[in-house]
């Protein structure tokens, strides 16, 4: 009966993860390219408690006796599924169609990469434009260098291209090339990026070397689209069932717990 304790307890643990995963879940409902988690589990060791032998007549026994001793935590993954796209009055709201990341560069000089394109043009008290992101991260083009413009552009002209050329009209207002191209970027396996808060994704060893969209013709390119932000990929109804079901677990997992108890306060009040 001890087992069952330790069992159930473990089963509570991992629903209690479970809703946390949840909870993260609903809570970033309207962030801006947030990606929904999901929790996986699998189960612990298990006790034989009787080998596979043979029976009294010699004969080969077909099973063995074995119990679980509960569950744990597997992974928590990633669903890199396309957000809808949300109409933005902002020039500078770019949406991604496609598998690929904006990159930024954070405060460290590290390259992070994020679906989030709710981006801003800023001077720095310079007389240079810098396309950033609201915490004044730089925006890099395809050469992973900030995207920078002369200050003399009126930001509210420039618009961009399918691929994320820059463009701004000339005197027949005529959108003409500015040299500079928004980077996008792709993993061979996203899932396996870390998250760093904030939308940010840092590469790791298990999301595989960045693909730069620009130099490898391999790769379906994604769509820029300007005036658009992409909205979290978070299904509601979804999460709120998984939320009950979760929460059934939980006092399930408990009520095994407080059977167990009984029948051990049971064992302990029997007398001769």
């Amino acid at each position: 009966m001890v087992r069952s304790l330790w069992s159930a307890a473990t089963g509570m643990n991992a629903q209690q993860t479970n809703v946390d995963t949840i909870a993260n879940n609903l809570a970033n409902v309207n962030s801006a390219g947030y990606k929904s988690q999901v929790a996986q589990f699998k189960s612990l060791l298990y006790q034989t408690l009787q080998t596979a032998t043979t029976t009294a007549n010699g004969d080969p026994k077909p099973v063995t006796s074995q119990v679980g001793l509960g569950v744990r935590t597997a992974s928590i993954n990633q669903l890199f599924g396309q957000g809808s796209l949300l109409a933005s009055e902002s020039k500078t709201a770019f949406a991604i169609e496609g598998d690929g990341f904006f990159a930024v560069r954070n405060a460290n000089g590290e390259i992070n990469y994020t679906r989030n394109g709710d981006f801003t043009w800023a001077t720095g008290g310079t007389n240079r434009l810098m396309l950033t992101t609201s915490d004044g991260l730089p925006v890099l083009n395809t050469a992973n260098q900030p995207i920078q413009l002369a200050g003399d552009f009126i930001t509210s002209r420039i618009t961009i291209s399918a691929d994320g050329t820059l463009m701004y009209p000339d005197e027949n207002n005529n959108p003409q090339s500015l040299g500079m191209t928004i980077g996008a970027f792709q993993f061979r396996n996203p899932s396996g990026l870390e998250r760093q808060g904030d939308t940010l994704y840092a590469a790791t060893a298990a999301s595989g070397a960045v693909i730069n969209e620009a130099t490898n013709p391999n790769v379906r390119r994604s769509k820029l689209v300007q005036g658009y932000l992409e909205g979290s990929n978070v299904k509601v109804a979804d999460e709120m069932v998984n939320l009950i079901v979760a929460q059934r677990a939980y006092e399930m997992n408990s009520k095994a717990i407080t059977t167990t108890d009984e029948m051990l306060q049971q064992a302990n009040n029997l007398k001769r």
